[in-house]
């Protein structure tokens, strides 16, 4: 079995994975530039150090800095071993993170994070694609880890995971800009307990009923939230969701089923 794995950047997500690893019986060797090696991580100098006798690199940096790290990590490792690549990056960056490792002769896997990693550690769900994406998944398994993995190549576990992003983030942002509101209005007690009850009774039904919707009262919602996006305003609150809400709806009204 694959013991030894490398992590690259060791923050929040980073950290805890290593942590995790180290715990279950691999040897981690780590690099970060901005954050110390946990205890009972191998604490290296550089991605290429940190790579030196991995069997495995888990770069868990960010997207901007991914790349970087491929091009520097590659030159420590050794022919047979494996690059994941756990970065919220967008999916053509995760097929160029797999060119760049192919030339190398290097197995790639793109993994994306699919929940929040604090208080889950190793056992987050974890979703891989790529050519390396089953033994990635084999040897992280193997420590106790949650890793599917999904046939393609690299960059379509990302494409999932911000394709969740945009659900998800996007909901997100509509309701803290509708509790700011709320708040400024003097009932945000009323409206949050009004969006947990929305929640909790969504079903199989929701997801339809919402879209069906958008498009058979396009324009009239079009005129409701101008109406809110002038409310907000009037709040002293940023209608950035309510009036992105607006121009989307505009747009459906003169798409095909949409009035």
């Amino acid at each position: 079995m694959r013991g030894t794995i490398a992590v690259l950047g060791l923050g929040e997500a980073g950290g805890a994975l290593a942590r995790d690893l180290a715990a279950a019986g691999a040897v981690v060797r780590g690099y970060d530039p901005a954050a110390p090696a946990p205890e009972g991580i191998v604490a290296t100098g550089s991605e290429a150090e940190a790579a030196t006798g991995a069997d495995v690199v888990l770069s868990v940096n960010s997207a901007s800095a991914a790349y970087d790290a491929v091009a520097a990590g590659l030159a420590g490792l050794a022919p047979d071993a494996l690059w994941a690549d756990l970065n919220t990056a967008s999916p053509g960056t995760k097929r160029r993170l797999a060119t760049l490792a192919a030339a190398h002769g290097a197995g790639f896997a793109d993994v994306a994070i699919m929940a929040p990693v604090p208080g889950r550690g190793l056992r987050v769900p974890m979703l891989a694609t790529g050519t390396a994406a089953a033994e990635v998944a084999a040897v992280l398994n193997g420590f106790g880890a949650a890793v599917d993995v999904m046939p393609g190549e690299a960059g379509l576990a990302a494409e999932r995971k911000l394709l969740r992003s945009v659900f998800f983030k996007g909901m997100s942002a509509a309701v803290v800009e509708a509790l700011q509101a709320a708040r400024a209005a003097g009932c945000e007690d009323w409206l949050r307990q009004l969006i947990t009850d929305e929640l909790t009774a969504a079903n199989a039904s929701t997801v339809e009923r919402l879209v069906t919707g958008s498009y058979t009262h396009a324009v009239r919602r079009t005129a409701e939230m101008a109406a809110a996006a002038e409310m907000l305003d009037d709040l002293g609150v940023p209608s950035d969701v309510a009036g992105a809400a607006r121009d989307q709806l505009a747009k459906l009204s003169k798409e095909p089923g949409g009035r």
